[in-house]
Formats: C-alpha cells, sequence, structure tokens
C-alpha cells in the first residue's frame, strides 16, 4: 500500500489530513501498524486536550508491543474516533480510513515541516 498523496506525515509515523476551517483528521501510517502488528488497543486523548507536535498524545497496544501515538501538529482535540474502542484492529485493516482523533490547529505554520508521501516514504524505508 502506498502512502495516499493528500495527506501530510509526521516522522513519528503519523499522518493528518486537513479538512477544512483548520480541523483535521489525525492517523497512523501503513508503516506504523506494519511495525506494531496486530492492533488489540487504541487510546487517543480525549476532546478538549491541546496536544503539541511532536509530543506522544496516545497509545496504541499490539499483541508484541506499546507505542506512543505523537501528534503531528499542535492544537485542541474535538473528537476521538470511537469505532476503535471495538474494533482497534481497523488500524492495520485501513490505516488511512481508521482515524484517530481530529483536532483543531492551534498553529498551521507547524504544517510547513510534514512531509508529502515521497518525503515521508524515504523516511519509513530508513
Amino acid at each position: 500500500m502506498s502512502n495516499p498523496d493528500n495527506l501530510k506525515y509526521h516522522v513519528s509515523h503519523t499522518w493528518l489530513k486537513m479538512e477544512s476551517d483548520g480541523i483535521c483528521i489525525v492517523g497512523v501510517t501503513q508503516h506504523a501498524q506494519e511495525q506494531l502488528g496486530d492492533v488489540v488497543y487504541v487510546q487517543s486523548p480525549e476532546a478538549g486536550v491541546t496536544v503539541k507536535q511532536g509530543e506522544a498524545c496516545g497509545v496504541i497496544e499490539s499483541v508484541k508491543t506499546v507505542a506512543d501515538v505523537h501528534a503531528p501538529a499542535s492544537g485542541v482535540v474535538l473528537e476521538v474516533n470511537p469505532a476503535l474502542a471495538d474494533v482497534p484492529e481497523a488500524v492495520n485493516t485501513d490505516p488511512y480510513g481508521a482515524w484517530l482523533f481530529r483536532m483543531k490547529l492551534s498553529d498551521p505554520s507547524e504544517l510547513a515541516i510534514l512531509l508529502d508521501a515521497a518525503a515521508y516514504e524515504k523516511v519509513a524505508d530508513d
């Protein structure tokens, strides 16, 4: 699976999709879910929490490891994906559809350090 061109990527293996009015959707990449293995639990930040770019804001547990989820940008979490509480393995089957949370950006200029799909693929291959 290739990385969608319409997303921005953080080196911590999260993706960000801009919607409108500074609202964006956040998830983990194909590479991240492959490294994790079978996901059994997802803990996203709660709605109303402020997250900072690059900092841990959630956890994903798999059968072989536990990994932090890092915010690709700073902002306020508006909503978490309720479906992942019942079906966390959706992160494995559809990493670009099984979003973790929606947020309102606090500093859109941070998007400049995010990677496009081609640049992220180089990072993921290292």
